[in-house]
C-alpha cells in the first residue's frame, strides 16, 4: 500500500508544477528559461498572474505568481539582468501546496558589428516547499466491496506532511533585437531545471528524485504595416516520460505614433496545448500597463468530466524605464 500512496502523491506533485501550467507561458520567463530574464522593452517590469483550473472536476487548482525584473547596462553594449519570482500553488483534494522563490541572473552579450543580436546566459536557484494534508488522502484499504468507508484503517504512516528542496536551473537564449530589420524580431533558447535532482518523498525515502526538465522556447514578432503586429510563441518541455508542447499566435493593433511607442495596443489570438486544450487569448496594453486574459477549452480525454472547462488565467504587468532620463526604448538592447 505504501508504494501506491507514494505514487499517488508524486503524480500530484508533478501536475501542480506551475512552469507547465500557465497558458500565458510567455509571461513566466524565469520559470521557462532564466536566459529570458530582462528581455523585454524598457528596463524594468513587474507582473502577476493568477490561474484557476479544473473547478468542474475537483477542488480548483489555483496558482498565484509574481515577479520583478530589471536590466542595466555593462560597458558599451552588454547588459546584466536580474529577477526575482515567487509563486504559490494549491492543487486537488489533498490540499497539495507548493510555495517557491526563484532569484535569477542573466548576462546579455552583444554579438556582431552592429550589436543588434544578443546571446544570453542565465542562471536561477529556487527554494521550494511542498505540503499536503494526509488526513484527506484515501487508500485501497478503505474501499470494501466497491464502497468507500472512511472508518476503515488505512495501515499507512506518512511521517511528514511538508518537505523543502533546492532547485538549480540554467539556460541559453539567442535574440535578434529591433535594428537589423524594422519588420521582424525573433528569439530561440534552451534551458534545464532540477539539475540538483531534488528528492521528493513524504516518506523520506532516498532515491525518489525529480527528473531534469528540459525546455525549448521560440518566438517571433513581425510588424504588418504601420498599425498591426503579429506575435508567435512556442514552448516545448520534457521531464522524464512527460512532454508538453504549447504554441500559437496573436494579432495586435496599436495606435500609430511616429515619434515613439504607441499608447494603446490590443491583441487577440489562439494558443494550443497539444492533446489538451485550445486557448483563446486577449491582451490590452495602455502606456506602461498591460492585462491579459485567457481560458483553456479542454479537448483532452478528460473532456467528458470537464465539460470542456479547463482554466481561467489573468495576467497584469507594468513596465518602464528607471532612471527616467535613460531612453531604453531607443537604445539597442536585448528585447522581445
Amino acid at each position: 500500500m505504501r508504494n501506491h500512496a507514494l505514487k499517488y502523491l508524486l503524480i500530484h506533485l508533478m501536475l501542480a508544477l506551475p512552469a507547465a501550467a500557465f497558458s500565458q507561458f510567455y509571461e513566466t520567463t524565469i520559470l521557462r528559461n532564466p536566459a529570458l530574464t530582462g528581455i523585454f522593452t524598457d528596463n524594468y517590469k513587474v507582473e502577476g498572474l493568477y490561474r484557476n483550473q479544473w473547478s468542474s472536476v475537483t477542488n480548483p487548482y489555483q496558482t498565484f505568481l509574481v515577479d520583478a525584473q530589471y536590466r542595466f547596462s555593462i560597458g558599451k553594449n552588454d547588459f546584466l539582468s536580474v529577477g526575482l519570482l515567487g509563486y504559490s500553488d494549491e492543487a486537488g483534494d489533498l490540499d497539495q501546496k507548493i510555495t517557491a522563490v526563484y532569484p535569477a541572473v542573466n548576462y546579455n552579450k552583444a554579438l556582431g558589428v552592429n550589436n543588434y543580436s544578443y546571446l544570453s546566459v542565465g542562471f536561477t536557484g529556487g527554494y521550494i516547499q511542498y505540503s499536503m494534508d494526509p488526513s484527506k488522502a484515501t487508500f485501497n484499504n478503505q474501499f470494501v466491496g466497491g464502497f468507500f468507508n472512511p472508518s476503515n484503517p488505512t495501515y499507512e504512516n506518512i511521517p511528514k506532511s511538508q518537505m523543502s528542496v533546492l532547485d538549480i536551473g540554467a539556460g541559453l537564449n539567442f535574440n535578434i533585437s529591433p535594428g537589423t530589420s524594422k519588420d521582424a524580431t525573433y528569439m530561440i533558447g534552451v534551458s534545464g531545471y532540477h539539475f540538483s535532482t531534488p528528492e521528493l518523498s513524504y516518506y523520506g525515502n532516498s532515491g525518489v528524485t525529480e527528473d531534469i526538465r528540459w525546455n525549448v522556447n521560440a518566438g517571433l514578432i513581425h510588424t504588418l504595416g504601420e498599425d498591426f503586429i503579429l506575435q508567435l510563441h512556442a514552448n516545448f518541455a520534457q521531464q522524464g516520460n512527460y512532454q508538453e508542447f504549447i504554441a500559437g499566435g496573436l494579432i495586435g493593433w496599436h495606435t500609430f505614433n511616429p515619434e515613439g511607442p504607441s499608447d494603446f495596443e490590443i491583441y487577440a489570438g489562439l494558443l494550443g496545448r497539444l492533446n489538451d486544450a485550445v486557448i483563446p487569448v486577449v491582451k490590452l496594453k495602455y502606456k506602461n500597463f498591460g492585462i491579459g486574459v485567457s481560458y483553456d477549452v479542454n479537448v483532452s480525454s478528460l473532456q467528458p468530466a470537464s465539460n470542456m472547462q479547463g482554466g481561467l488565467e489573468v495576467s497584469l504587468s507594468v513596465s518602464g524605464q528607471y532612471p527616467k532620463d535613460r531612453d531604453y526604448k531607443s537604445t539597442v538592447c536585448p528585447r522581445f
